[in-house]
């Protein structure tokens, strides 16, 4: 093995094939297939879609992520893969086919957490992440405040939403008007040219007896679904842009005022944003200037590595490496409801050498 570990990371969590090559923390590699457009007409995704498209671009992707990084596939020194959460179905497929490139290849295997990879990209773009890391994970299905002390076996979470996360709300803000699939982009859009103070759209859990660190954004999706039905109802034209950027305005808000309390409370100088509402302009934005004012450091990766890939899959898997994680054992299987608090699901067998005693040599060519 190289001073720095080669591993391949598989991302099929949800609607994204990804397939990134890692070596330590320098990216080679990321290669994504989405299924984004065949989801669009049904207004969110669809499991069985999502896991059939996986299926089918799954080779593929594999062999030109491989080609992209200019390596063999016997010189990897590990497979990692998203274990969970997300769709069962979606990350069975990436299991099986990570556990099939490890047993033909003899190399370790390694299942790893969803969320825990979202954190672990950052050190792609910036190099190794602090420790402690504080880390606000926003997406279509989580809305979390995470702080790490080892990204590859210690993530404690502090918040998380306690309904629809982020990302979702800004899905079904979007098909309320009208915008498509999927909503933050084109929300993010509509809103630059829009008033963000236009509209005094509620934000939630900010009262002084609510929880600290939990986020709900249920109840700002339903007032601003009232609000745009009440226009319509009264004959009057919905001013897109300024609902929008109203909107987007009361989710950013709460996301950055609660990660910088809670940098404050826990006494760390820096803050990781990332999932894929981390592309959004005004979040970046908004954090930047709240995190100045705090003294807070702002890391966040480039927009593509904060949607789902498969580098950041890779990244946390070359640490497993690095650090000498334990490989995950053969029967791993996916589970949609993983844990933040388990980085990776470590195996009771020390190492893989079993693969070539059973297989007797590298099956792959």
């Amino acid at each position: 093995m190289a001073d720095e570990p080669l591993v391949l990371g598989i991302e099929t969590s949800c609607d994204e094939t990804g397939v990134g090559v890692v070596r330590g923390t320098t990216l080679l590699a990321d290669a994504v297939a989405s299924s984004v457009d065949e989801h669009a007409r049904f207004g969110g995704v669809v499991p069985e879609v999502a896991s059939r498209a996986h299926l089918e671009a799954m080779v593929p992707t594999i062999d030109r992520a491989l080609k992209e990084a200019g390596v063999s596939a016997r010189d990897l020194d590990g497979i990692a893969v998203t274990a969970g959460p997300g769709l069962a179905g979606a990350l069975l497929v990436g299991v099986s086919a990570a556990k099939a490139y490890a047993y033909a290849l003899g190399k370790p295997l390694y299942g790893v957490n969803h969320l825990a990879s979202h954190i672990c990209v950052d050190q792609l773009e910036h190099g190794p992440l602090p420790e402690p890391t504080m880390a606000l994970l926003v997406s279509g299905g989580h809305s979390s405040l995470l702080l790490s002390e080892d990204i590859t076996s210690d993530v404690r979470p502090l918040g998380a939403t306690i309904d629809d996360a982020a990302g979702e709300a800004f899905d079904k803000i979007a098909r309320v008007l009208n915008l498509g699939f999927p909503g933050g982009p084109v929300i993010d859009r509509y809103a630059r040219e829009g008033d963000p103070a236009a509209i005094a759209f509620p934000r939630g859990l900010t009262g002084p007896r609510d929880p600290a660190y939990d986020f709900s954004f249920s109840g700002l999706k339903t007032a601003v679904a009232r609000w745009i039905e009440a226009k319509r109802a009264a004959g009057e034209e919905v001013p897109v842009r300024d609902v929008s950027a109203s909107f987007q305005e009361a989710v950013v808000d709460v996301l950055t005022r609660k990660a910088v309390r809670a940098c404050k409370d826990e006494g760390v100088d820096h803050l990781m944003i990332g999932g894929g509402v981390a592309a959004n302009s005004r979040l970046r934005a908004l954090a930047q200037e709240r995190c100045e004012a705090a003294g807070i450091r702002l890391r966040v990766p480039r927009p593509k590595l904060c949607t789902d890939n498969g580098a950041m899959v890779a990244a946390l898997g070359a640490e497993m490496v690095a650090r000498d994680r334990r490989p995950s054992d053969w029967d791993l299987s996916a589970d949609s409801s993983l844990p933040v608090t388990d980085p990776h699901v470590p195996g009771t067998a020390p190492s893989h050498d079993h693969v070539h005693e059973t297989s007797g040599k590298n099956l792959y060519s």
